[in-house]
C-alpha cells in the first residue's frame, strides 16, 4: 500500500484537470498538499482563487488537509513564498509535482515571439523555478520526489506546438541531469508524459475519445514516481489507463576516420542510422566514451 502519511506536497496547476487529480489522490492517502494555481485562462491570462479555493474544499470534504495558492510560477520570489508557507505550516516540503502550463498554439510562422516566450516561462521556467525553491529544503532533509511533466509533444513533435514542445523537451534536459545531482541525497526526479481529457486539449482530442481518457487514469503512474520506492530518472508515459516508458536511445554508429569528409557521411547513413546494436546510453558522459572506444577499435585494427 503506497502511503504519504506525514508527508507534504506542492502540486502547481492544481485547480483542475490533471493536477487537481493528483493533488486530490495524494491527499486521499494522507498526504497534506498546497493547491497551487492561478487561476488564468488555459492561454496564461488573468487569474482567480476559486479554483484552488474550489479543490480544497473538496479534499477537506473528505478529511483531507490542503492549502490554497495562488502564486504565479514564472515568479521565483512568489515561488520562494509558496515554499516558505508551507515549511513554516507543516515543517517539511516531500513531493514537488510540476503541473502548471498554458497553450498557445500557432504555426512557426505564425507564432509571436512573446506567445513563446511565455509558454516557455509557464513550462520550463516554472518548472524550474518551483524545484529550485524546494532543492535546498528536500536536501537538507535527505528526502524528496519531484515530477516534472512533459510531452509526447517535446518528446516527439505535434504540428502547430513548436513553443510547448520545446518547452516539454526543455524539462527533460532538466530531469535528466538533477537525477544524478539529487540521487544523493535521495531526491528522485522523474518526468511524466500524459494524455488525458482536461482544458488544456478538449479541443484537439476527439470528443468520443475524452471519456476515455480520464486524469484519474494518469494520477496512479504519478502516485507511484513520488512514492518512497518509486523510480529515478524515468519518462513514464501515461493515458486512458496504459503505462509505458520512453528511452532515447542512440545507434551504434560508425567511425569514419579522423579526417571524415560529408561524402563519408552520405554514403554510410545506413550505417550511422540502423537500429541495430542501439544503446541506451545512461549519462551524457557515455556518448564521448563511447566514441573514443570506436575510435581505439579501429586505430588497433589498422595498427
Amino acid at each position: 500500500m503506497i502511503d504519504f502519511t506525514n508527508k507534504v506536497a506542492i502540486v502547481t496547476g492544481a485547480g483542475s484537470g490533471l493536477g487537481r487529480s493528483h493533488a486530490i489522490a495524494l491527499a486521499a492517502r494522507g498526504c497534506k498538499v498546497i493547491i497551487n494555481d492561478l487561476g488564468g485562462s488555459r492561454t496564461g491570462e488573468g487569474a482567480s482563487n476559486t479554483a484552488a479555493e474550489k479543490v480544497v474544499a473538496e479534499i477537506e470534504s473528505k478529511n483531507g488537509i490542503a492549502i490554497a495558492d495562488y502564486t504565479d510560477v514564472t515568479n521565483f520570489e512568489q515561488v520562494n513564498q509558496m515554499v516558505e508557507k508551507a515549511l513554516s505550516k507543516w515543517g517539511r516540503i516531500d513531493i514537488l509535482i510540476n503541473n502548471a502550463g498554458i497553450l498557445r498554439d500557432k504555426t512557426f510562422a505564425k507564432a509571436s515571439m512573446d506567445d513563446f516566450q511565455k509558454v516557455v516561462d509557464v513550462h520550463l521556467m516554472g518548472t524550474v523555478n518551483c524545484t529550485k525553491a524546494v532543492w535546498e529544503p528536500m536536501r537538507t532533509q535527505g528526502y524528496g520526489r519531484i515530477v516534472v511533466t512533459s510531452s509526447s509533444s517535446g518528446l516527439y513533435g505535434n504540428f502547430g506546438q513548436t513553443n510547448y514542445g520545446a518547452a516539454k523537451m526543455g524539462v527533460v534536459g532538466l530531469m535528466n541531469t538533477l537525477r544524478f545531482e539529487g540521487a544523493k541525497y535521495n531526491i528522485n526526479v522523474n518526468a511524466l508524459a500524459p494524455v488525458a481529457a482536461t482544458r488544456m486539449t478538449e479541443d484537439l482530442i476527439p470528443a468520443k475519445e475524452l471519456s476515455t481518457l480520464s486524469p484519474e487514469a494518469v494520477t496512479a503512474g504519478v502516485l507511484y514516481l513520488v512514492s518512497e520506492n518509486g523510480p529515478n530518472g524515468q519518462i513514464l508515459c501515461a493515458g486512458a489507463g496504459c503505462f509505458a516508458i520512453t528511452r532515447m536511445v542512440e545507434t551504434q554508429g560508425v567511425f569514419l576516420g579522423e579526417n571524415p569528409k560529408p561524402e563519408m557521411v552520405e554514403s554510410h547513413w545506413e550505417q550511422i542510422t540502423g537500429t541495430k546494436n542501439q544503446l541506451d546510453l545512461d549519462q551524457g558522459s557515455s556518448q564521448t566514451t563511447k566514441f573514443l572506444a570506436m575510435a581505439d577499435q579501429a586505430s588497433s585494427l589498422n595498427g
